[in-house]
């Protein structure tokens, strides 16, 4: 079926004046929001210069940081190695090997579990990927190395962020449902949740 004529909309080239073509128009403009944040600086208002890392940001409960992996009650790891984290994974960070598990709860367990931090790009899709709330990313975000080795996190340093978090008190609250959605944010009455409310 053809386009009717009346459909259809011509759209002329725009004419550059010869102000455009001295970017006058575009250096007044950067001009004005230098001065505009000049002049808010000077009288102290809306200003955004955070003294870190003297004074630690305060970042949104919701905020995705360093990857953790979850315990169970018991203390075990509680990935059962489907690898669901690192099919989803669009940067293809998550390296598993599973082995038969030890336990009779589960049919496997990852014998080794490693995320490559550098590589990651911290979307959060494997832990909405993890049917069992194994892994997840938790508001810790000074993360430094001094070589590639340092920032391949394994199962161990994994489980040691996770007992970190536990022992701040800052455990992730995005397996907890908000209003909108499990990534939502939280209602003002709620706060930071324990590990065991947060994963219920």
């Amino acid at each position: 079926m053809p386009i009717n004529d009346s459909d259809i909309k011509w759209v002329q080239t725009p004419r550059i004046g010869i102000l455009e073509q001295l970017y006058i128009p575009a250096i007044v403009e950067g001009l004005q929001t230098t001065m505009r944040h000049t002049a808010n600086a000077l009288f102290g208002k809306g200003m955004i210069t955070q003294q870190y890392p003297e004074v630690e940001p305060k970042l949104p409960a919701n905020y995705r940081g360093v990857h953790r992996l979850n315990r169970d009650e018991e203390g075990r790891v509680k990935c059962v190695a489907c690898y669901m984290c690192s099919t989803a994974c669009p940067a293809h960070c998550i390296d598993i090997v599973s082995a038969p598990s030890p336990w009779k709860d589960r049919e496997k367990y990852p014998e080794t579990f490693v995320i490559d931090e550098l590589r990651c790009i911290y979307c959060g899709m494997c832990e909405q990927a993890c049917p069992v709330d194994a892994i997840e990313l938790t508001t810790l975000y000074d993360l430094t190395g001094l070589t590639r080795e340092e920032m391949m996190f394994d199962k161990e340093k994994l489980l040691a962020v996770f007992d970190e978090t536990v022992r701040r008190g800052t455990d992730p609250v995005r397996t907890k449902a908000g209003r909108l959605s499990v990534a939502s944010e939280l209602a003002p009455d709620q706060g930071l949740t324990s590990s065991s409310t947060a994963q219920s």
